[in-house]
């Protein structure tokens, strides 16, 4: 994997943003639709992989790391506009996250 600069890194806006809404999508179920808060009035809907390891509500609420300026991009029907991070073992996703209590839309540094 080939370096990257950290002029490149700066440009990625990586924030705090909690779940807080989901629903399956028709005919997926390797994908749902969700929906993030990134605190400031700042709501996103998503698109959330790895749906065959839980059920929608099971991640509702829950506090997570995401890319919040990727390009948004279209699948099945839902425009994502943020994606979630996640570390992937057999392509199960396990999401990245705080441990203490940090403000929705805190920066990652």
């Amino acid at each position: 994997m080939s370096n990257v600069s950290y002029d490149d890194f700066a440009k990625l806006d990586i924030r705090v943003a909690k779940i807080i809404a989901t629903e399956p999508i028709e005919g997926k179920t390797r994908i749902i639709k969700g929906q993030i808060d990134l605190g400031n009035d700042d709501q996103r809907d998503v698109i959330i992989g790895g749906a065959q390891y839980f059920q929608p509500d099971d991640i509702i609420g829950k506090t997570v790391i995401v890319l919040a300026n990727l390009e948004p991009k279209k699948m099945a029907g839902v425009e994502s506009n943020a994606m979630l991070l996640a570390a992937d073992v057999d392509d199960r996703p396990f999401w990245l996250t705080v441990e203490e209590d940090v403000p929705l839309g805190s920066p990652i540094k």
